[in-house]
């Protein structure tokens, strides 16, 4: 007769032997990559990828130091491993054609993975071509953003650095359970749509302890993310930490249990937005905190915009139908570079309530900053300067 505690012991012997598994290691220059900058890699990176996924033990991918030529690479699941680290220790370098993989929507694309993690390593998406044709108002391809991962779960970026991406620089679209660290993003304050990580359609994201340099968004959160950590982040040159835009559609997920603290914001254009299309729609943003922040000559430090209408089309003379509820802002200090620090711009039809300000302290050319608020209730507490705002928040 079997012992009663036998079915526990082979599951014991499982998880030990697991825990003892030695990750396979594959080099990609093994498989043919070059380290020139100059050759095509990307069937070498695929096929170090197949190699790894297709493994039933933890795998590595190793990419040495030296540059790789990479055009565009989609990295599929759903893998046999749940434990696949791209170790690298080298530099990733898309065309500089900017022609090859303008519309191709992804320069490096993670799709249905699990267990997936990239560390160190430089991302050069030589956008700076693209950046100049955008600017010159020519008719130009919309860019490839540098990193994305979509539906996946269980995703770790550590150490990495994203340079001069065509568009944006880390997209993370339909996944559960990220967590990025010390991360650097940078590209020129002119270079446009180049938001630094993008999070959309996800929950249980983390982002902490980087540095964005950026032409647009230094983070951006888009319409479907819910548990939002963002904690020790530089921002600036860039546009800020925004919310939004919201509401572009009439059926629309919402964003909600979002929390961004201790960061600086240095020359952005925004500090800590939210931002929503002047247009019907079901969407809400519900239970933000904005703690801990520190501005250094920020155009518009605090700011809620429901009239937004880029080129004024499809929405003017509409209220925005996104419902804004619950946001904290506490222990926001520093300068701004205008006159009105302090702007909460709601929607008539759907007014902003719950809005908590709490030792809140911006000023202007060393004089108290001014507040403007449409449409907005809620509370203050502590020192709040500028007071403007009391007939609505108080």
């Amino acid at each position: 007769m079997a012992h009663p505690l036998f079915p526990f012991m082979i599951f014991c012997l499982v998880i030990f032997k697991s825990s003892l598994a030695v990750p396979v290691t594959y080099n990609v220059v093994g498989f043919g990559a070059k380290q020139d900058g100059k050759t095509d890699s990307t069937k070498a990176f695929l096929s170090a990828w197949s190699k790894a996924c297709g493994s039933t033990w933890p795998a590595i991918i190793y990419v040495p130091p030296g540059r790789f030529l990479l055009r565009k690479a989609v990295f599929n699941g759903q893998c046999k491993s749940n434990a696949i680290t791209i170790h690298i220790d080298g530099t990733l370098v898309a065309p500089s054609d900017y022609g090859v993989i303008g519309n191709a929507g992804n320069w490096l694309l993670f799709e249905h993975v699990s267990g997936v993690s990239v560390v160190g390593g430089i991302l050069d998406g030589q956008g700076t071509g693209l950046w100049d044709c955008k600017n010159s108002g020519k008719n130009c391809p919309s860019g490839a953003t540098t990193l994305g991962f979509s539906n996946s779960n269980n995703i770790v970026i550590s150490g990495l650095t994203s340079r001069n991406s065509q568009m944006f620089h880390i997209v993370i679209n339909g996944c559960h359970n990220v967590k990025m660290q010390d991360v650097t993003v940078s590209a020129a304050g002119n270079s446009p749509n180049t938001d630094g990580i993008h999070v959309q359609s996800s929950s249980g994201v983390a982002i902490l302890n980087s540095k964005i340099q950026t032409g647009d968004d230094c983070i951006s959160i888009g319409p479907g993310t819910s548990n939002l950590w963002i904690e020790n982040i530089a921002c600036g040159p860039g546009h800020g930490i925004s919310i939004g835009s919201l509401g572009k559609e009439l059926q629309e997920a919402g964003v909600q249990n979002v929390t961004v603290k201790t960061v600086t914001f240095t020359g952005t254009e925004n500090g800590v937005r939210i931002k929503s299309w002047g247009r019907p729609s079901n969407g809400f943003a519900r239970n933000i905190l904005f703690q801990h922040a520190f501005m250094v000559d920020v155009q518009n430090p605090i700011v809620i915009d429901q009239n937004y209408c880029p080129n004024h089309r499809g929405c003017p003379g509409q209220d925005s139908g996104v419902q804004i509820r619950d946001v904290i802002y506490e222990d926001i200090r520093g300068t701004s570079a205008t006159e009105v620090a302090v702007k909460f711009d709601c929607s008539s039809k759907y007014p902003c309530s719950g809005i908590t300000l709490e030792d809140v302290k911006l000023t202007y050319k060393n004089q108290n900053a001014e507040a403007s608020c449409k449409h907005a209730d809620g509370t203050a507490a502590g020192l709040v300067q500028p007071q403007g705002c009391r007939e609505n928040i108080n």
